[in-house]
């Protein structure tokens, strides 16, 4: 297991955690990562970051009121590789279900300004021949 202090990083941890997860850990070590909270949104910034680089994330925890620990176990490059490749498949699926969704959307969206535009028209239809009656009528 090894600790490494990148509080003095401020919100720039990422490459050199990296950097450090490459060089300073060997595959099946845990490496514990301490870092500076500014905002949380480096709190999921750096999980997402361990994740997408094909490693077990183990935990990220508060280690005091400004401080924050990720832990995770380095994998070996046949690992990370197989997972690389499956979250390049889990986006493609998730991008291209977003583009049937929206697809879909526009087609519900197209079917209700259609019955829209034919109920107006319906409407204007009906008046028409309301005044049309109303016309004779008066004759």
């Amino acid at each position: 297991m090894v600790r490494y202090d990148l509080r003095h990083l401020g919100d720039n941890f990422y490459d050199r955690m990296l950097e450090l997860i490459d060089t300073g850990v060997n595959i099946g070590e845990v490496g514990i990562f301490l870092f500076e909270v500014g905002d949380f949104e480096c709190i999921q910034k750096s999980a997402d970051t361990i994740r997408d680089s094909g490693h077990d994330l183990m935990n990220s925890l508060k280690f005091n009121e400004v401080d924050w620990t990720i832990v995770m176990k380095k994998v070996s490059d046949e690992i990370k590789e197989e997972r690389l490749i499956e979250i390049a498949k889990a986006k493609k699926e998730a991008e291209e279900r977003a583009v049937e969704e929206a697809r879909m959307e526009a087609e519900k969206e197209a079917k209700r300004a259609e019955k829209e535009a034919s109920k107006d028209a319906e409407e204007a239809e009906e008046v028409q021949k309301d005044e049309s009656s109303e016309e004779e009528k008066v004759k």
